[in-house]
């Protein structure tokens, strides 16, 4: 179950580093930041939480033809993921061209966020854990980390933004070599 926190912690570092952006840019004549930390909670959350439930099932769909190679896959799709969070830590975020923050915006940059979870999804049956638990358990980190990043991103800008996903980034690089050693 640790390692499940602990991809919920990692896949959840993207969510809260857009989160930090948005608070960062929202302005009070467009909403209120408690009313925008529930939007982003929410729309974050339900989609890191079935995000890596279709993974699951596409992962446990073919677990058996490639059970034997599925380690090696679970290690090459997690360092991918997180050397892409690495590198986007690095680059400018998406929130900076968004003008106003609306439903569709937040449909985008939900499922924007959460393709990565996907594909951590795949790595699940892995786990040898119950996944309606541990995509329940991503969903819930994912929506109080999001629900967080508004007020941090509204008192302190963004300059933790690129850290989140660095953090993240890194803990799923040090999740795929656990998947050699099994």
């Amino acid at each position: 179950m640790f390692d499940v926190l602990l991809l919920a912690l990692a896949l959840s570092m993207d969510a809260f580093a857009v989160s930090i952006g948005l608070g960062a840019k929202v302005s009070s004549q467009q909403q209120t930041p408690l009313k925008l930390a529930l939007k982003a909670g929410v729309y974050f959350g339900v989609f890191q939480a079935l995000m890596p439930f279709i993974g699951f099932l596409g992962g446990h769909g073919v677990l058996g033809w490639i059970e034997e190679y599925a380690p090696y896959i679970a290690f090459v799709l997690l360092l991918f993921i997180g050397a892409k969070m690495i590198y986007e830590a690095f680059s400018e975020g998406i929130e900076e061209d968004i003008a106003q923050i609306t439903h569709r915006v937040m449909l985008t940059l939900a499922i924007a966020t959460s393709v990565d979870a996907m594909a951590a999804g795949f790595s699940l049956p892995l786990l040898d854990v119950d996944p309606f638990i541990a995509c329940a358990l991503i969903g819930f980190v994912t929506f109080g980390f999001s629900f967080a990043g508004v007020f941090i991103g509204r008192k302190s800008g963004t300059w933790l933004e690129s850290q989140a996903e660095l953090l993240g980034g890194v803990v799923l690089i040090i999740m795929s070599f656990k998947f050699l050693l099994v």
